[in-house]
């Protein structure tokens, strides 16, 4: 019976890894090399960012809860709550601007995201699915916000500056970033 090698899963993970830097590369995509390699949990914030960027509310708030998870801190309290304000006035932007479609779709982002989803849809009216959602934003970002404070009220109230000017500086559209300072 011939004897079969089976190579080491640590040299199937590189080679892989290898293989998906080569491709991304010449796809015209940079990676950074460092992403993620002295913690695991490392990139939750950056994932955040992204997705606010995107309008991915759902899993902004998700990444948020996830950093909160593995790295307590008055820091990631604010960023959340800060996603839960971005949430928010995105929100309130479409009502002003009379986009009643695209509440009912941000409806749909933070309901759904199953498979079965796609045959069995929540329904639910534009100005409804408003303030529902506010109504829960507000009280979870109130919630968030009590924490950042109780851990630590000076770093709170610092990065609550920033974003007072961030919002300032960018009052249509601020609730698709986060300040240039947060560089987590």
């Amino acid at each position: 019976m011939q004897r079969m090698i089976c190579p080491d899963s640590s040299l199937i993970r590189f080679g892989l890894a290898t293989l998906a830097a080569t491709v991304l590369q010449t796809a015209g995509i940079q990676i950074d090399p460092t992403y993620g390699a002295s913690d695991p949990s490392a990139g939750y914030l950056h994932r955040a960012k992204v997705f606010l960027a995107a309008g991915d509310y759902k899993r902004a708030i998700e990444a948020c809860q996830r950093e909160v998870d593995a790295h307590p801190s008055a820091e990631s309290y604010v960023y959340l709550t800060y996603v839960y304000h971005a949430l928010d006035g995105y929100l309130e932007h479409l009502a002003k601007t009379d986009r009643w479609m695209a509440v009912e779709h941000l409806f749909l982002n933070l309901a759904t995201g199953r498979p079965e989803d796609l045959v069995d849809p929540p329904d639910v009216l534009a100005r409804i699915a408003k303030e529902i959602i506010q109504n829960a934003v507000q009280r979870q970002s109130d919630i968030s916000a009590a924490m950042a404070t109780r851990l630590d009220k000076a770093v709170t109230e610092r990065l609550w500056k920033q974003q007072t000017a961030w919002r300032a500086a960018r009052p249509d559209d601020w609730w698709f970033g986060v300040p240039d300072g947060w560089g987590w």
